[in-house]
């Protein structure tokens, strides 16, 4: 099974980026392409049915697998960047932090109004940028095709958040 085999190879950081934080680390998985693969496939599964026209990876490590997943779907992939990261004219969107605000955004020839974008990033939290993100993409027109991250922490009820944008939240492993 998918999840086993992403929770085999994620390896758990004490105290990273601060104490009490138990940072999950996923590039041990970065590390095996076949484990890869499987994970691109197992994403590819979930999301028949979904009409995906571009994915929008969130910066950093929504880059990893949502590039991929672009490419096997054959549709463009969109960076939802940090302020200041994108060189083209831009949409932004500040959004609270539980330790501060942060900024991210778009360029605004993205995509196209009417679009469906699926979000990706490598884990949901308290899905706080994720929404921000989201937010940003119904500013610029676009529809909310759905959500993918390899892990979760249900614990912080970020699915929660989500939901009422797109209830199709797809999850490859859960904590």
């Amino acid at each position: 099974m998918i999840a086993d085999q992403i929770k085999a190879a994620i390896r758990d950081i004490p105290d990273f980026p601060k104490p009490g934080i138990i940072f999950k680390d996923i590039t041990p998985i970065l590390k095996d392409p076949q484990l890869c693969e499987r994970v691109v496939d197992a994403f590819v599964e979930k999301l028949q049915g979904v009409r995906i026209d571009a994915i929008a990876g969130i910066e950093s490590r929504g880059f990893l697998f949502g590039l991929t997943l672009a490419t096997k779907l054959g549709v463009p992939f969109v960076p939802v960047r940090k302020a200041g990261k994108l060189p083209f004219t831009i949409k932004q969107k500040a959004y609270k932090l539980e330790y501060g605000t942060a900024v991210i955004e778009l360029h605004t020839d993205a995509f196209e109004p009417g679009q469906h974008i699926l979000l990706h990033d490598d884990l949901l939290a308290t899905g706080g940028t994720a929404l921000a993100a989201s937010e940003l993409i119904r500013e610029m027109g676009g529809v909310v095709a759905g959500f993918s991250f390899l892990v979760e922490l249900s614990f912080l009820e970020g699915k929660q958040r989500l939901t009422p944008i797109c209830d199709s939240v797809v999850v490859l492993a859960e904590y």
